[in-house]
């Protein structure tokens, strides 16, 4: 399955053209114009399992830092401070990684 099949590439170009500078990305910000706030439990479900790599069922720092290579191939890594920040915004249980639940809730945030 690719991304686009629950996300416009066209939403998705634009997202990523939004933060293309360093440290300009924000996961709220970047959901809400890809329009995965937009979406379906089971659709965001389908994106968070396309973003656990491993999958561990949970979205962890490495995994993070190359959030937006998931989406368009030619994007920028995550800088470290960014990186920490959407591990903040989103691990709620604060075990250090992002699970269903907590990505979910801040999708929905979005």
């Amino acid at each position: 399955m690719a991304i686009t099949d629950v996300l416009a590439a066209s939403d998705i170009l634009t997202a990523i053209n939004a933060c293309k500078a360093k440290d300009s990305f924000s996961p709220k910000t970047f959901f809400a114009t890809v329009g995965l706030s937009k979406k379906s439990p089971p659709q965001i479900e389908k994106v968070f399992k396309m973003l656990d790599q491993d999958k561990s069922g949970f979205i962890e720092q490495d995994e993070l830092q190359l959030f937006l290579q998931n989406f368009s191939k030619g994007a920028r890594a995550l800088t470290a401070a960014e990186t920490k920040a959407f591990l903040m915004a989103g691990d709620m249980d604060g075990d250090g990684k992002i699970g269903w639940e907590e990505f979910s809730a801040l999708v929905n945030a979005s």
